[in-house]
């Protein structure tokens, strides 16, 4: 395999991880509302991933400096094309940041009102664009041979972006729903584990749904039919969504969370092991289409960059470990009493 096909997958695998780590963290924000009755019930869904969220946010920023460094021609277009949405995704995840450092800082109703909103909004645009932007990908994006896009946010909240964000934002609720699960006890664990049940089946139809029109509406499943072993991933991917509520029936809600970040990761490399080469195809003319060969840096670039990646991409996944080891503990009434508690 070489240097860019292997950056392709790796690519797509920081995607992935950052989806299925930051995906808990934004299904909990947009449940706040729903799940969250009393202030203190609140306060512990903000303490289940309080220590997480800005860690898990590192895997935005890798993913995001990958594309630039090894694909910056895919870069470029990419940030112009998405422009206002990446923008939208941008200004949400500020304000989702902020509300948990500012929610405790006055002892007020009405402040406490206003952040719990702001990080209401900073999750659910987040998990529905990401899933506007990356469906478009898969379907292809109005782009000619000089990278210019030939469109409108409008453009991209057609009925296919649109069953991508409903997907993407199905699949974090339940992760963040098994999450909190895992992180709460009394009233609070039993409507989470309630409410990861109830959105399963809904889940469920609307993926299906999407991969019934991937198949009409995008090119994805070309090298799924060329290549059959290829659809093993498929396999996988529902099996895992199958076993997340199998392993919630069985109030094994780790195993079920583990469940849930398999669907995330497999529901990712879908699209784009179909697509590949192509990592911003054109809905235009498929001459116009960026790919893993037209788009990367110089072999000398990723040859660096993939010495780097073996030596700290490890280091990166055993602190996140560590982390997640240390806080997998329930949020105790007592930890809310600590001055680093949120």
């Amino acid at each position: 395999m070489d240097l860019q096909a292997i950056w392709y997958f790796l690519w797509v695998l920081l995607w992935a991880v950052y989806f299925a780590t930051d995906g808990f963290d934004l299904g909990i924000g947009a449940l706040l509302p729903f799940l969250g009755k009393n202030d203190e019930e609140k306060r512990v869904m903000y303490n289940s991933i309080g220590p997480l969220w800005d860690g898990n946010e590192v895997w935005l920023i890798t993913a995001g400096g990958v594309t630039f460094a090894a694909f910056p021609l895919m870069y470029a277009v990419m940030f112009s094309s998405l422009y206002s949405a990446l923008m939208l995704i941008l200004f949400a995840l500020i304000i989702r940041g902020v509300s948990f450092e500012f929610r405790g800082k006055i002892d007020s109703p009405g402040w406490k009102k206003l952040w719990d909103f702001c990080l209401f909004i900073g999750s659910i645009v987040p998990s529905f664009l990401f899933g506007v932007a990356f469906a478009n990908i898969f379907q292809g994006i109005p782009i000619d041979d000089k990278g210019v896009y030939h469109g409108t946010l409008l453009t991209l909240l057609n009925p296919y972006g649109i069953l991508g964000g409903a997907l993407f934002f199905l699949l974090f609720l339940v992760h963040g729903a098994v999450w909190l699960s895992i992180k709460s006890d009394g009233d609070l664990h039993d409507r989470a584990a309630r409410t990861a049940s109830g959105l399963w089946p809904v889940l469920l139809v609307v993926a299906v749904v999407f991969l019934v029109a991937s198949k009409f509406t995008t090119p994805i499943y070309d090298n799924y039919t060329t290549h059959p072993p290829l659809f093993l991933l498929i396999l996988i991917t529902v099996l895992a969504l199958l076993g997340v509520k199998l392993f919630l029936s069985m109030k094994n809600y780790w195993t079920a969370w583990f469940s849930s970040a398999i669907t995330i990761v497999g529901a990712t490399f879908f699209g784009f092991v179909g697509l590949f080469p192509n990592m911003l195809p054109s809905s235009l003319n498929p001459a116009f289409s960026l790919t893993a060969y037209n788009a990367s840096s110089s072999r000398l670039t990723l040859q660096i960059m993939f010495t780097l990646a073996v030596i700290f991409v490890p280091v990166v996944l055993a602190y996140q470990i560590w982390v997640y080891s240390m806080f997998r503990h329930k949020v105790s009434k007592e930890e809310l009493g600590y001055d680093e508690a949120y």
